[in-house]
């Protein structure tokens, strides 16, 4: 099992800047943070130091350590001095599987050889994004969860060819991050979560877009039935509907036509109500704090 000590984070968004902090909060390690523009890296920036602050006025962090955090993470545009010294990359782009393997290909390039890279994909096959690679041994998913600072659990996903020290080695770097793991060892879309979870919100949508039941309802019936922590619908918005319906459609592209999306994920998508991160999705989030 190699040993890590510096992190490079590919992507500053939704999950981005998280697993960048919870990699330099709770792992110690020195992290690149690099995005594709400056916005994305003052927007990603930003959110780190508000999370930050959230721990500092519960008295769970003192201000040195906040700024110890922030002087471990080392924000920048440029993909090579992001990953040329990092032992472990961590891709956290879009669920498209043309981005990912196109960051892969690129930096496999630019990356010392004993450098392992992960994706932090939800559903994408890792076999797949790591053909891009001439080191597929060294690449297996690393999917984390949101938020990252609070969800404990981390998905490690075998590719084809992941060699044995790959997985030892990123499992070891999630359990230094204060996470949970679980091995996912045949590599298949979805893995374990979103398998079982995509298609329970899909029915969801499908329950509203047919009239079976208002929104509060279904919500309310699965929070107080299933005892989920929010309902479906609440959930959706929570992920992203675009991400709901990519993994939906991959899942039943690639596993079962029975994986198909409701119209309504579609219908939504198309007039940008995305969940929480564009304000409206199944809820008006600009109404909540």
């Amino acid at each position: 099992m190699m040993e890590v000590k510096k992190v490079a984070v590919l992507g500053a968004g939704l999950m981005g800047h998280g697993i960048a902090q919870v990699a330099a909060q709770v792992g110690k390690y020195e992290v690149s943070l690099r995005d594709i523009k400056q916005e994305f890296i003052d927007k990603g920036m930003e959110m780190i130091n508000k999370s930050l602050q959230i721990y500092l006025r519960k008295e769970k962090m003192t201000k040195a350590e906040v700024n110890q955090v922030l002087r471990r993470i080392h924000p920048t545009l440029d993909l090579k001095e992001a990953v040329s010294d990092a032992d472990l990359i961590v891709e956290a782009a879009p669920e498209k599987v043309e981005i990912k393997k196109s960051i892969f290909s690129e930096v496999d390039k630019l990356v010392q050889k004993d450098a392992l890279i992960v994706s932090n994909t939800s559903s994408i096959s890792i076999t797949d994004i790591a053909s891009a690679t001439k080191r597929p041994e060294k690449c297996c998913g690393m999917h984390f969860f949101n938020p990252p600072q609070l969800m404990k659990l981390v998905e490690i996903v075998r590719g084809t060819r992941t060699s044995d020290e790959t997985i030892h080695t990123v499992m070891d770097v999630s359990h230094k991050m204060g996470k949970e793991t679980v091995l996912v060892k045949k590599d298949c879309p979805g893995f374990i979560v979103n398998r079982i979870l995509i298609p329970a919100l899909n029915e969801a949508a499908v329950l509203l877009w047919e009239g079976i039941a208002d929104r509060d309802d279904i919500d309310k019936a699965i929070k107080l039935g299933l005892n989920w922590p929010m309902g479906p619908l609440a959930l959706s918005d929570y992920i992203g509907l675009d991400t709901t319906l990519d993994i939906a459609e991959i899942l039943a592209r690639d596993v079962d036509p029975k994986f198909h999306p409701c119209p309504l994920l579609k219908q939504m998508m198309r007039a940008g109500y995305l969940g929480r991160k564009t304000g409206k999705g199944f809820y008006d989030w600009t109404k909540k704090k």
